[in-house]
């Protein structure tokens, strides 16, 4: 019957003949089976042609799927809390849930407007895409959260839980009578004067997939770290002096960054090896002539690294560009997997929390990593005499399988020679 209703609401008259067929319908109907009040209005809605159930009483329950999580090749992911709850409203495209995969958060979004009447994950869960995650019934939102709605709710719970609870309350006073194993515990808290409490939080699975990747770097590559020192007063200087014009121009700030990942695109033509990789499953070694550079980016959830892509192509602005919105998707949580996807090399620069040397892990499957560090007026012999110099140390890891010694300290050098006279990248030297 209800297959042959127009897409729309019918009329009143309509109404009633169809109320007056299922009454007379549900006369032959068999003993338990039960239909629709008459009362009830039939409602025809649709929801972003999602699955849903018909209900004549209160409109369309629609069943939200778990989305895709980022990309074709994540299929699962965490669910790592719910930004609704049961009884409150939710408006089209409004965040009900978020899920955390290997490498990003991905915000689930409601496809209707409606109410939400009932959770079908647990937190922590690990779903696959496409598993059932809420349902949500169909109708009109209000302006605000109904708290009205969530009043009669609360109150039924409310008042059942003292009365389920209070039974549970004398047993578990019985065992008063033993408080030695658990005064011993505070005992030591007492007598030292301190706090003594331990927090223990799950490990989310970006973190869980940061450690794993981090740990098969010193697995599988023959590590070493060679170091070098530069003198950033000239690359200070020209930020000094053209910093100001370069974001009237641009839109964007010049930063050390830039030049670093210039210097970097450059000194990584002139040596294939440190941009290249070893390909183990067909025993053969992949050389580029393109550089996508991976800036590791400090985000609330762990440590990503997103790509700038041909940054050899690049000028300084377009790099300074594609850093920062790399670095503002990051933080805000809206970095995909894309964006993260295919680097060549890495640049991590330490320095913006003070560090001064460090030995960073490369990315696999890349073969070598750039670390910055901390910039230091330091003394120093410039023409035989001492003076006050801007220095900051860099450290480069490469997997000595493929690049040699001399290799990686040439490399260094190279950046070192351009980034104490940035004139030399204008003139490609």
């Amino acid at each position: 019957l209800s297959a042959s209703l127009p897409a729309r609401a019918p009329s009143s008259t309509m109404r009633s003949v169809v109320v007056r067929a299922l009454v007379v319908s549900s006369r032959r109907l068999p003993r338990g089976l039960v239909v629709a009040r008459p009362a009830s209005v039939l409602s025809h809605y649709t929801c972003a042609s999602r699955p849903s159930v018909r209900s004549f009483a209160t409109g369309d329950v629609v069943t939200v799927p778990v989305p895709e999580l980022g990309a074709e090749s994540i299929t699962e992911g965490t669910l790592s809390e719910y930004a609704k709850k049961v009884g409150d409203q939710v408006r089209k495209d409004e965040v009900i849930a978020m899920f955390e995969t290997d490498k990003v958060t991905v915000d689930a979004k409601s496809p209707c407007s409606g109410t939400i009447t009932e959770l079908l994950v647990e937190v922590d869960a690990t779903v696959n895409v496409g598993d059932p995650l809420v349902k949500i019934t169909e109708g009109e939102v209000s302006a605000e959260p109904a708290k009205a709605a969530e009043a009669p709710a609360a109150t039924p719970a409310a008042a059942a839980a003292p009365a389920a609870e209070k039974p549970a309350e004398k047993p578990a006073a019985a065992p008063a009578s033993k408080p030695a194993p658990a005064a011993s515990a505070p005992a030591t808290a007492q007598s030292t004067g301190y706090s003594r409490v331990e927090t223990r939080e799950k490990i989310s699975r970006m973190r869980g997939k940061i450690a794993q990747n981090l740990k098969n770097a010193q697995n599988t590559t023959a590590s070493l770290t060679t170091f070098n020192e530069i003198d950033m007063t000239n690359a200070v200087a020209l930020r000094k002096e053209f910093g100001e014009a370069f974001l009237d121009k641009h839109g964007v700030k010049l930063g050390f960054m830039s030049m670093f990942s210039k210097a970097t695109a450059a000194a990584l033509m002139e040596i294939p090896a440190i941009n290249g990789l070893i390909d183990d499953a067909a025993g053969q070694i992949v050389y580029r002539d393109y550089v996508d550079l991976s800036i590791a980016v400090a985000s609330p959830k762990g440590l990503v690294v997103p790509v700038v892509r041909n940054a050899e192509s690049m000028s300084f602005w377009q790099v300074e560009k594609s850093i920062y919105d790399l670095a503002m998707k990051a933080r805000n949580g809206a970095i995909t997997v894309d964006d993260m996807t295919g680097g060549t090399f890495t640049i991590t620069n330490g320095g913006i929390f003070g560090s001064v040397n460090s030995t960073p892990i490369i990315n696999m499957p890349q073969s070598a990593i750039l670390g910055l560090h901390a910039m230091m007026m330091r003394p120093m012999v410039v023409n035989g005499e001492i003076k006050p110099r801007m220095m900051m140390n860099i450290a480069l890891t490469y997997d000595h399988r493929l690049v040699d010694g001399r290799e990686a300290a040439t490399f260094l050098v190279s950046i070192k020679n351009k980034m104490e006279e940035p004139r030399r990248m204008l003139l490609e030297l």
